[in-house]
């Protein structure tokens, strides 16, 4: 009954909701281009597990042309400019990473921080959605923490030869979620979504996931505090 009643406060079809979702919008979809080619790039880093990643950038793609149909089901052309640039940080330090042959600074960006980023995004979504975009997205969240797994075992295995770098990785892009977090938190609103709730959820999947892979209580409430001075 209350995400009825959220929902029902929503005017999905006003232009302040449409303006706002025209930007949160394109935010997903390039999200989800991103992660695609992220998963390509990685099949060539790591042959050994090129089936699986392909399988996943395929799905990516796919979770992509849903999220474009929402858009397309409000009538709003999503603003694809402004999410390349949203995510051009995110985007440049894996791109540098990659040309370093940096697997484990890749899987942290992709396959922990973005995706812990759209876990969040979509679970805080999902009560005040149109219904329409409720069913795309809950379709969607059930894929990403598949994605967040195969991260967290990979990272796993090699958690000893990768924990330098992943603390490094970590240091390095943790803040820029946080900014992206800021920039987005008027459009969320406007959505119907907290910013409160969306750190919250992403620092609860974020957490697990370095839990999983082998990392402390200690040493993830230190990793945290450096998206905290980004705040």
């Amino acid at each position: 009954m209350q995400e009825l009643a959220l929902r029902s406060e929503l005017d999905f079809n006003s232009d302040t909701y449409k303006d706002a979702y025209s930007r949160i919008n394109a935010i997903v979809i390039e999200g989800e281009q991103e992660a695609h080619q992220n998963y390509i790039e990685m099949a060539k880093l790591l042959p050994e597990d090129e089936e699986e990643l392909i399988r996943l950038s395929k799905m990516e793609n796919r979770h992509k042309k849903g999220f474009q149909a929402c858009g397309k089901n409000l009538d709003v052309t999503p603003d694809m400019a402004y999410a390349q640039e949203f995510f051009a940080r995110l985007h440049e330090n894996f791109q540098t990473a990659k040309a370093e042959g940096q697997i484990v600074t890749c899987l942290l960006i992709q396959s922990l921080i973005i995706e812990a980023f759209a876990i969040a995004a979509y679970n805080i979504y999902i009560p005040v959605a149109d219904p329409f975009a409720r069913k795309i997205t809950e379709g969607v969240v059930k894929d990403e923490y598949t994605h967040l797994n195969f991260g967290e075992v990979w990272l796993q295995k090699h958690f000893e030869d990768s924990k330098a770098e992943l603390e490094q990785a970590n240091k390095d892009n943790l803040p820029i979620v946080w900014k992206m977090l800021n920039e987005v938190e008027n459009d969320a609103e406007v959505l119907g979504m907290e910013k409160e709730a969306l750190v919250e959820d992403f620092m609860i999947s974020y957490g697990e996931a370095l839990s999983n892979i082998g990392f402390s209580t200690r040493e993830i409430m230190k990793m945290s505090s450096y998206g905290l001075r980004a705040a």
